[in-house]
């Protein structure tokens, strides 16, 4: 099967919910893809007073030649298990560090970006992976199982300890495909962003468009800067050729530096993480993955969505609207060709903002301006 399908999979999966907080829509596509490598989380309440939403954009190993393999010799493990992966236990690792409970959400949220790669290591790992992998992966891992088996009965505790398990994959570094992470957190007034790849986090403030992440491409300098000291190079735009994202949970071939810590490796988890304080003049949160945003600049999508509102009130329909306008009518381009997952977070409560219009004129000058980036800068 080839990259592209003869016709697009337009269904989609669509989601909305709310609570006193915030209300929110999502939807994602295949699109023209052969398979489906988004994932996404969405729990407005993941504690009383926090809120937390996630889109996830798996990508394929080194090489095809590598996938190959996988799938002759092992699980053949793609972007789409390491991106559901964090779907399922990156926000469960956010709430278990010990930062969260002394109210640092960014150390927390760092962590667990960074928690993502050493869970996957290992026989634990492994199997996790062969889990939430698809049928073949499953029935693989069925034949595992029928030679090996952890040796603990309860199956709660080793969720919640991760706990070592011997077996025929105990020196399993990790997978050598990956996913993007862009996560937003909201407690009380104050929205932390966290990224780690292309995928992006965008606020509309008085219809106007910041974005609250950064694209992690191998060209911007301090990524080339860190590509280049970690023993890497960049050929077309790609990481050794390869990978056209500086910064990713997985791809540990690109990890295996034993003389360096995990934030300088040739890529790495290490999130960007932005914090800014909500007011009464933010609209809404978009979270979504490259496929979107490769057709629509964040102004566009930002106004598009204005657009509807004035006459939609469902959330998911408005996402499902904007992947519609996204999806290409043929491969000829690529652009809107791509997976595409979108998550839209409406503020439900005014939050006053002391000096909200003179913050927005020196933080942007543009449409596709950045807030300003704290923390985590290598």
């Amino acid at each position: 099967m080839g990259v592209y399908l003869s016709t697009p999979k337009s269904e989609k999966f669509s989601e909305d919910g709310e609570n006193d907080r915030v209300r929110y829509g999502l939807a994602s596509m295949q699109g023209w893809r052969s398979t489906m490598e988004d994932a996404h989380a969405a729990y407005p309440d993941l504690d009383a007073s926090t809120s937390f939403f996630g889109v996830y954009d798996g990508h394929g190993g080194k090489t095809l030649m590598v996938q190959v393999l996988h799938m002759i010799i092992s699980v053949p493990f793609t972007g789409k298990v390491v991106a559901k992966f964090c779907a399922k236990y990156l926000h469960q690792q956010v709430l278990k560090n010990e930062a969260y409970a002394a109210g640092d959400i960014g150390t927390s949220v760092q962590r667990a970006f960074f928690r993502m790669d050493e869970m996957m290591r290992g026989q634990r790992g492994w199997r996790e992976l062969a889990i939430l992998g698809d049928k073949f992966n499953k029935f693989s891992g069925m034949i595992e199982g029928l030679i090996w088996s952890p040796r603990s009965g309860n199956s709660n505790d080793q969720v919640d300890n991760w706990a070592f398990e011997e077996g025929p994959h105990s020196d399993f570094s990790g997978p050598t495909c990956g996913s993007t992470a862009c996560v937003a957190v909201l407690r009380n007034n104050q929205l932390f962003v966290a990224n780690a790849g292309d995928s992006r986090c965008v606020i509309s403030r008085k219809g106007q468009a910041y974005n609250l992440s950064r694209d992690h491409k191998p060209d911007l300098e301090v990524e080339k800067e860190r590509i280049l000291k970690a023993g890497g190079f960049i050929h077309a735009g790609r990481v050794n050729g390869c990978l056209n994202l500086a910064r990713a949970i997985g791809d540990v071939e690109f990890k295996q530096n034993k003389f360096l810590p995990a934030e300088k490796q040739i890529v790495t988890a290490n999130p960007d993480i932005n914090t800014i304080e909500l007011c009464d003049d933010d609209d809404f949160l978009v979270l979504a993955c490259d496929g979107i945003w490769d057709c629509m600049s964040s102004q566009k999508l930002v106004d598009f969505i204005h657009e509807q509102l004035q006459y939609e009130s469902k959330l998911s329909v408005v996402c499902e609207r904007v992947l519609d306008r996204c999806l290409a009518p043929s491969t000829a381009t690529g652009e809107g060709c791509d997976n595409m997952t979108m998550v839209l977070v409406q503020f439900k409560k005014p939050i006053k903002c002391a000096s909200s219009s003179e913050e927005q004129s020196s933080q942007s000058k543009s449409a596709d301006n950045e807030l300003e980036i704290e923390g985590t800068q290598d």
